[in-house]
């Protein structure tokens, strides 16, 4: 096994021998730590029953990890510029299938179903920061058949993905990820360690796809607005940070009676909501525009 230096000299080898220059707008700071890398392969449990796809591989040192627990990966990398280096590391490795596209724009369900005679669907990925977010909402939204995302991402979104409430870093981001999975913060991984090194530290999170939603609701898309409007304004109190919203048909008397009914003090602060109260607001609120067909909410279909 390569020591972190020999990864991390590999690494610029690489740049220099193709002449690279990193793109910030990119996100571009490749992993050279090989016991980092195996901590990762370790954690998600990669086994050869698992197929893999790994976004965002820069420089394949992840990926070779990966390829070395005998699972298929598919790795799928925006920058052109690196497709022929990576073709190049993994010829002849008849597991590893190198993609080039946006993981935003590419036909996800076309590339997990290249996958025969696998049990499972694991995303594994040095996540860039500028995308983590709209990525995670893009991948758990559509529900595409993944039973475990493992990200590496800026510390700051792993602490707001794993955040619970009553804390500064509980969010609309929380709420969502923890809907769709159980989220875990596995360790975090320290600056030094990249090349080029970043601004801030990174952390490793396992999210394991639910079989179905933590909380049960009868119109999801209802319950994400609610949860987005009672975060929009931090500091203000539920029955505001709602009428904001929904000041068009619903008085903020009216909003008081559906929050007492849903039995949430209207005075409270979105960031002091669980899912499940989060739920309760959402069927109060869906019951009452249910019965009072003739009131439009904005952004919501009947």
């Amino acid at each position: 096994m390569m020591n972190r230096l020999a990864i991390s000299e590999q690494t610029r080898r690489l740049l220099a021998k193709y002449n690279l220059q990193l793109k910030k707008r990119f996100g571009q700071n490749f992993l050279t730590d090989p016991h980092i890398l195996e901590k990762i392969v370790t954690a998600a449990q990669i086994h050869p029953e698992v197929g893999v796809i790994e976004i965002g591989p820069g420089l394949g040192a992840l990926t070779e990890k990966l390829a070395e627990r005998g699972s298929p990966v598919i790795a799928i990398e925006l920058d052109q510029r690196l497709i022929p280096i990576l073709n190049e590391l993994f010829q002849g490795q008849p597991n590893v299938t190198i993609i080039q596209g946006d993981a935003l724009k590419v036909d996800m369900l076309e590339i997990i179903n290249r996958f025969q005679d696998v049990q499972e669907i694991y995303l594994v990925a040095n996540l860039p920061y500028y995308i983590t977010s709209p990525l995670l909402i893009h991948l758990l939204q559509n529900r595409f058949p993944f039973k475990r995302l493992m990200v590496m991402v800026q510390k700051e979104v792993a602490d707001r993905l794993t955040a619970h409430p009553n804390t500064k870093e509980y969010g609309s981001l929380s709420v969502f990820a923890q809907y769709f999975a159980k989220v875990e913060q596995v360790f975090t991984v320290p600056r030094h360690v990249f090349v080029p090194r970043p601004n801030v530290e990174s952390a490793v999170v396992r999210l394991d796809i639910r079989d179905r939603p933590s909380v049960q609701v009868t119109k999801e898309s209802f319950f994400f607005q609610i949860v987005r409007a009672s975060f929009a304004k931090r500091r203000k109190t539920l029955v505001n940070a709602l009428y904001a919203v929904f000041s068009s048909t619903l008085s903020k008397d009216k909003i008081t009676e559906l929050l007492c009914a849903a039995q949430i003090e209207p005075k409270r602060r979105g960031e002091t909501c669980s899912l499940e109260e989060f739920a309760k607001i959402t069927e109060v609120f869906s019951d009452y525009f249910s019965s009072n067909r003739h009131l439009q909410l904005g952004g919501w279909k009947k």
